[in-house]
């Protein structure tokens, strides 16, 4: 064993991106010692869990060993991270999860992996998505259960994760690519405010709704990288003291939420209440029901038009399932009925405003359950995307498990651009109910 698994009694592939930075500052451990760790964990679990789609151990290591050497520090030092490949890389394939682009080499690097490098995290390798971040499932499997979906788009990324092979890892979202696997594999997860974190070299699913997420193993982590992504000082996330108002939402798709998940949501809103915290229920307006389609309408219409090249000229190789779904829907979706969606979408904002004034957060579901058996589809995104078409962040926490024992995750939304409050307020409901 190695000295500096010996000072930190742990794991270091168990260690939180905030607890690597500090044992590597105080000297306890190197940037090399915390890279074999995670290349150890992946390579024990990668042939069932199947989370990464390029990653190479000599590439990883020489990194690692260069940081070291080099002596720099930054906010995320030796930090190894994961990246969805939609994302371009400089220096690794990204294939979009399309046989289309097979073996493609980007020249230049996508903002998010750039601010990440330079603020000294080490990049580890792509991870597995869905074709084109859409419907159509890659090759990851559920890290507590192989027969079950991790989720998607960004089923990689919460994959690894959620099974200790990196503290860090980057998807996106654009329905419930980022909340819905970080429920179903036991992590946390963010969806930011739109708008906030750059997606210059992100391939664009629907401009109106992608986000960035982020895949971590604390509040404190996802606050880190939020900052590092913004290219700003990082701030710890503060103490929330005082009063803690929070608002127990069910929405309109609260009926396809399973049994077992709302009664688990029920208690976790009355344990809040009888530690101090003032819980009431909140309902959406009713036009909020429009949402789906307002939804459906504006991914659609985008996502066929950003892919015309590949439907032009590699239909054969486009999935039946993105055919047949996502592309079927965009193409006969006239610009008059997107518009239209969008202006639903823009007055649901405005409502929004009005919904949560009284509110520092709002509660609700992360997916409808557990991870459902079988890999030919992802699991119901209904649960995110009314906040995804509302543009407000969001945090998805592991706070319980299903009758399967088996991750469930509790969402906390906050309000647009309050991210910094959304994080203080969803530390102190997990440190009440974990």
């Amino acid at each position: 064993m190695e000295p500096s698994l010996k000072k930190t009694a742990v794991k270091l592939n168990e260690l939180t991106a905030t607890e690597i930075v500090a044992a590597i500052n105080a000297g306890d451990t190197t940037c090399e010692a915390v890279a074999r760790a995670c290349l150890e964990q992946i390579q024990i679990r990668e042939p069932k869990v199947q989370a990464w789609q390029y990653l190479d151990r000599e590439q990883v290591l020489g990194q690692a060993i260069a940081l070291d050497k080099s002596g720099r520090r930054g906010p995320l030092i030796g930090v190894p991270f994961g990246i969805k490949d939609i994302i371009d890389t400089a220096d690794m394939p990204t294939e979009y999860g399309s046989p289309i682009y097979k073996g493609n080499q980007p020249k230049n690097e996508a903002a998010c992996v750039a601010l990440t490098r330079k603020a000294g995290g080490l990049l580890m390798g792509k991870t597995v998505t869905t074709e084109f971040a859409n419907r159509h499932p890659g090759k990851t499997r559920n890290p507590f259960d192989p027969a079950r979906t991790p989720g998607g788009s960004s089923s990689g990324s919460a994959a690894a994760v959620g099974d200790h092979m990196v503290p860090l890892a980057i998807g996106t979202q654009t329905t419930g690519s980022t909340i819905r696997p970080a429920s179903f594999c036991g992590a946390f997860g963010y969806r930011p405010t739109w708008g906030d974190l750059r997606c210059s070299g992100v391939r664009e699913a629907a401009g109106s709704l992608d986000t960035l997420g982020l895949l971590a193993r604390s509040v404190a982590d996802i606050a880190l990288y939020r900052d590092v992504l913004i290219g700003v000082e990082p701030q710890p996330v503060k103490e929330h003291t005082g009063a803690l108002k929070v608002g127990f939402c069910r929405t309109h798709v609260w009926p396809q939420v399973e049994p077992t998940t709302q009664k688990l949501l029920e208690e976790a809103a009355q344990n809040l209440s009888r530690a101090g915290v003032e819980v009431r229920d909140v309902e959406l307006p009713a036009n909020f029901e429009q949402l789906m389609d307002a939804h459906l309408a504006i991914s659609s219409f985008e996502f066929s038009r950003n892919f015309t090249y590949e439907i032009q000229h590699h239909w054969e190789m486009i999935s039946t399932t993105l055919r047949e779904n996502r592309l079927k829907s965009g193409l006969a979706c006239s610009f008059e009925r997107y518009q239209e969606a969008r202006e639903i979408a823009v007055e649901c904002r405005r409502a929004f405003t009005s919904v949560v004034a009284d509110y520092d957060v709002l509660l609700t579901a992360s997916a409808t359950g557990e991870a459902p058996v079988g890999l030919n589809a992802t699991g119901n995104a209904n649960n995110c995307l009314i906040w995804t078409t509302l543009h407000v962040p969001s945090v998805t926490m592991p706070l319980f498990r299903g009758p399967n024992n088996l991750p469930v995750g509790a969402q906390i939304v906050g309000k647009p651009g309050q991210d910094r409050a959304l994080f203080a307020a969803a530390q102190r409901i997990y440190e009440t109910l974990a």
